[in-house]
């Protein structure tokens, strides 16, 4: 029986480099982004806000504001093709058809002005020739496969019309329409109460299953995480500081940064005790600190993490870690 570990890799990204040219100076917003993707497989991209998570998607996607982003390295490849190295028209067929994004604020993704079956059918007159009846008929099967429910009347309303979750549900009929192998969740839950969380979160994984894509979850939410990630990639400062698999990483998290995440989660039995917090702020993505980017915020950092960047590392159990320190951490655990 194949497993994840056996499926064919869909996305491979390799020594990303992404920077924001900017009045202020050059913000160095991706810096050696490593991670891959097979089908099937759910990889949860965690970070606080401007650790890059998002810019990574976008990059992937080739939807950057170019400039002030300008790519200076790396390869991003889909199949094994380089999509930084492909045509104009290469990266719109693939984009949609074969890689999609949810965003996380799908009242400002949507178009207002239109209604949310014209929004989906007109991906599918023009990417795959459909008549107006057909590509119809599609959008309806389509929200209906999402659960909106009276899908032939809600096809004709228009965004503001639908509830935050009936929104996101709506984009997430638009990723699928083309039926791609890849799907990119960018914070796919924000601003949601937690039943709809669970619920946009559970028909995210069972069209996964159904359909054998792959599926990347960028998140905040440990516990989405943990209940529907293979693999973690837990990324600061523009980097990839550790990635593992679910179980291995909430069992013994190599990084200092991951560990610190892991500590601010409330669990059940810490009650009535105060959680842990990182102290201080993340760096400006304008003036990366020398060493280790954590360093200004680690409780354990010592003189080499001021002046040696750790490079990611094997540290068995097929994780990788970005700290001097992960291996003997890992090991004690």
């Amino acid at each position: 029986m194949s497993t994840v570990e056996d499926a064919e890799t869909l996305l491979e990204i390799e020594d990303l480099h992404v920077e924001f040219r900017t009045a202020d100076g050059v913000a160095k917003v991706l810096n050696g982004v490593d991670y891959r993707v097979r089908a099937g497989e759910t990889l949860a991209v965690l970070g606080e806000s401007g650790s890059g998570k998002s810019v990574t998607a976008q990059t992937v996607m080739g939807i950057l504001d170019v400039p002030p982003a300008v790519v200076t390295g790396g390869t991003i490849r889909f199949h094994g093709e380089d999509l930084l190295t492909a045509s104009p028209q290469r990266r719109r067929e693939i984009r949609g058809g074969g890689i999609a994004m949810i965003f996380q604020d799908a009242l400002s993704a949507l178009n207002p002005v239109f209604t949310v079956g014209f929004q989906i059918e007109e991906q599918l007159r023009l990417r795959l020739g459909m008549s107006r009846r057909e590509a119809k008929a599609r959008a309806i099967e389509l929200l209906d496969q999402v659960r909106i429910p009276g899908a032939s009347r809600r096809v004709r309303e228009y965004p503001h019309q639908f509830s935050g979750g009936m929104r996101q549900r709506a984009m997430i009929a638009m990723a699928l329409a083309l039926d791609p192998e890849l799907l990119i969740a960018d914070e796919p839950t924000t601003a949601l109460d937690v039943t709809v969380q669970a619920q946009i979160m559970d028909l995210l994984a069972e069209i996964q299953a159904e359909r054998r894509m792959g599926l990347i979850l960028i998140t905040h939410d440990l516990g989405v995480v943990a209940e529907v990630a293979d693999r973690i990639a837990v990324m600061y400062a523009g980097r990839i500081v550790e990635q593992a698999d679910v179980h291995e990483l909430f069992r013994a998290p190599g990084h200092p940064y991951t560990a610190a995440l892991m500590n601010s989660l409330p669990r059940l039995d810490l009650k009535g005790k105060t959680l842990e917090t990182i102290t201080g702020l993340p760096p400006s993505l304008l003036k990366i600190p020398p060493g280790c980017p954590f360093h200004p915020r680690c409780k354990r950092a010592e003189d080499r993490c001021r002046t040696e960047q750790p490079a990611g590392h094997s540290i068995g159990f097929g994780r990788v870690s970005a700290c001097h320190f992960a291996e003997e951490v890992v090991s004690r655990a």
